[in-house]
This record gives C-alpha cells, sequence and structure tokens, in this order.
C-alpha cells in the first residue's frame, strides 16, 4: 500500500506546531509564575492546590490533568481512547517543563526585578499560554486535558465560541481556588495576570486562531453544534 504524502504531510506540519505550541506553553506558564503576577485561572488553581496539599507542584499539575481527563470523558459521553491516552501523554512533559522552567526564571532574577517588568513579562506569558492553546487546539494530535476541556465545550456545547468554552472550563479551577484559599488562608498566583486572562484570554484565542500560524486550520474531531 503506498503512502498517503498529503496525509503525511498535513501530520508532520501538526506534529511540529504540537512541540512547538507544548514549549511556549510551558515557558510562558513558568514566567507568570515566577513573576507572581498572576498566571493563568488553571495554573494559578494548581499552584494553590500544591500549596495546599503540600505536593511538588510538578505532581500536583500532573494529577489535576489526570482528573480533568476522566472528566473529559464524560463531558464526551463514551470512552475515546485515543483522547484519554493522549491528554495523559501531554499532561506530563509540560507538568514537569512548567516545573522546571519556573526554576530556571526563578535562577536568572526574574522575581527581583522591578514591577513594570513583572507586569510586561506577565502579559506575554498570558500572551504566549494564549496562542500556544490555539495552536495545539487547532493541531488536535494530543491536547493538556485542561484545554481539551475547554475544545470539548466551545465545539460540542458553545456554538463554536472560543470565549465561551473557555468561560465554562475556568469554573473547576476557581472553585479549587477558592477552597485552597478558605484552608490556608494564603492566596498565590492570583493577581494582575489571573484577571487579564479570565477577561481575555478567550480573545487572545480567538485572533490567535487567525494570526498566529493562519495556515493552520482546526481538525475537529468532535459533534459541533451549530
Amino acid at each position: 500500500m503506498g503512502v498517503n504524502l498529503p496525509r503525511l504531510k498535513d501530520f508532520k506540519q501538526r506534529l511540529f506546531f504540537l512541540i512547538v505550541s507544548l514549549i511556549m506553553n510551558s515557558v510562558g506558564t513558568a514566567l507568570t509564575i515566577s513573576t507572581n503576577m498572576g498566571s493563568a485561572v488553571w495554573a494559578a488553581s494548581s499552584v494553590n492546590l500544591a500549596n495546599w496539599i503540600g505536593v511538588p507542584l510538578g505532581t500536583t499539575m500532573f494529577c489535576y490533568g489526570v482528573l480533568v481527563t476522566i472528566a473529559n470523558q464524560l463531558f464526551i459521553g463514551h470512552f475515546d481512547r485515543r483522547r484519554f491516552i493522549s491528554n495523559l501523554m501531554f499532561t506530563v512533559p509540560f507538568s514537569y517543563l512548567v516545573q522546571y522552567v519556573t526554576t530556571f526564571w526563578d535562577w536568572i532574577g526574574v522575581p527581583r526585578l522591578n514591577l513594570a517588568a513583572h507586569i510586561i513579562l506577565d502579559v506575554i506569558g498570558i500572551a504566549m499560554i494564549s496562542a500556544a492553546v490555539s495552536i495545539y487546539q487547532r493541531s488536535n494530535l494530543i491536547m493538556h486535558p485542561n484545554d481539551d476541556l475547554s475544545y470539548i465545550l466551545r465545539f460540542k456545547f458553545m456554538h463554536n465560541s472560543s470565549v465561551m468554552g473557555q468561560w465554562a472550563s475556568y469554573i473547576p479551577p476557581v472553585v479549587v481556588t477558592v477552597l485552597a484559599v478558605i484552608f490556608t488562608h494564603q492566596i498565590y498566583a492570583v493577581n494582575f495576570g489571573t484577571i487579564l486572562a479570565l477577561v481575555a484570554q478567550g480573545e487572545m484565542m480567538k485572533w490567535s486562531d487567525t494570526h498566529v500560524f493562519p495556515r493552520l486550520k482546526h481538525h475537529v474531531d468532535i459533534g459541533v453544534r451549530v
């Protein structure tokens, strides 16, 4: 049987963009944590949960990812083996990359910069996260379960609205963050950047869909309500 060259070329392109987006997301997320000016909602929730239960951030993010992976299967309505495995495949490198890159940003002195630099770097971090999520949602090979959740909500329940899908996916991490603060009386990684992500990350993703590698189109693999 001959090789389907267009399909192989498409797969290689999607794989390349997946790797690019994984690195972008890890670097951007770690940057927002290191500045302490507010991380994206899921990352901020992970930091507070790690503090609450007293385990390393990477391990907390991994366990979080496993739970959301299971939730995604429930939202789909049937067991999707490919999606289940791909969610876990993304969770492992991402969780520990964030932990190690955060250590790197701390080591080179990001936390010691002035307020203006922190705000600028935090905005850059949120923008990198938004663009990265847009890229790997369009590639749709493997996805972080948190972002796959917004993807499922977007295409299955929210009439292809990236903004509504993103907001709906924020409910679990916001609840976890509130509980962590109640029980520990401390709050971490929630600041300017968290508000920015809550208000604008969906719009940033929407903009990225058409302006960041615009040739990369969505490869939708779930039912779409229109």
